[in-house]
């Protein structure tokens, strides 16, 4: 599958959007590597740095977070051990463009979406796969169907996979993704991140996704975890230690119950949402060394 730089974006991405985008991007370590590949469901944005030859490390982001999250752990370190691939989730807010009228619906449809992804970035080798919140949702269902295609899977304080959300996380997040709104955004992310200085071009770029149209993501069941138990699979787990959506010490119980192989921590001091940008040089060692994290 070929892959070649393109300047087209989703038609939902206005000027405003593209300019906190590319201004997200900047601190980046450089040069970034911007493609968009064809997939059954649209094209995908994906932005790729680190050493041509290096590992591939495919990133997934949490809902409506864009490809842009990653930058701080691509700046950590992650950019120096592997060939970064940060995804712009189809149907969320980013570049990725959808195909009309062929959205996924299922999280079948979801693993044949990332395995056009994958076809496009790494087609002659594993991968490690990783995701934050739903991204992780999305790569776990992915793993647990097609295990061959993986060398490590990562999960970064998963969510639907392990536990259930917390009533309270849902009737706060309710009104943002009703009818997302710049003020109803930071709103949310101060009160679940505890007032964690946050990345101010990640927040502005935050803003915006306000002006994407509301989009239902796909739900469905949780992942096959007796799938992910296959041997072949190396799995790591980091919860958020300050999570407000699930609770992380019994969801890293019911992590350890599941997947007896998995290698299983839990990050004090980090929450949900702020797990990417404020825990990067946390990720990043987990990254790059299996055993100096958890």
């Amino acid at each position: 599958m070929s892959r070649t730089p393109s300047p087209r974006s989703s038609p939902s991405a206005g000027s405003a959007f593209r300019s906190a985008y590319d201004e997200a991007f900047a601190g980046w370590p450089g040069p970034v590597e911007a493609v968009e590949l064809p997939t059954p469901y649209g094209l995908t944005r994906v932005n790729s740095c680190g050493p041509a030859g290096a590992p591939p490390l495919v990133l997934l982001p949490g809902g409506g977070a864009t490809s842009a999250v990653w930058g701080a752990c691509a700046a950590a370190g992650a950019a120096r051990t592997h060939r970064v691939h940060a995804v712009d989730l189809v149907g969320e807010p980013g570049l990725s463009v959808p195909m009309p009228g062929r959205a996924p619906r299922t999280p079948a449809d979801l693993a044949d979406w990332l395995d056009a992804v994958l076809d496009g970035l790494a087609p002659r080798g594993p991968v490690t796969l990783a995701g934050h919140s739903y991204g992780a949702w999305i790569a776990a269902h992915h793993a647990a169907r097609r295990p061959a295609r993986l060398d490590r899977l990562v999960l970064l304080d998963p969510t639907q996979v392990f536990a259930g959300l917390r009533p309270g996380y849902v009737l706060r997040a309710l009104p943002v993704l009703v009818r997302p709104t710049p003020e109803r955004i930071r709103s949310f992310l101060a009160w679940e991140t505890r007032g964690a200085a946050l990345d101010p071009a990640w927040l502005r770029l935050q803003d915006e996704t306000a002006r994407f149209p509301t989009a239902r993501p796909v739900t469905g069941p949780r992942p096959d975890l007796a799938r992910l138990a296959d041997p072949d699979v190396r799995v790591d787990v980091l919860f958020a230690g300050e999570a407000r959506c699930h609770d992380p010490g019994r969801a890293a119980r019911a992590a350890r119950e599941a997947l007896p192989g998995a290698r299983v921590g839990v990050l004090p001091g980090t929450s949900h949402h702020a797990l990417p940008l404020t825990a990067a040089t946390e990720i990043a060692r987990l990254l790059a060394d299996p055993g100096g994290l958890l």
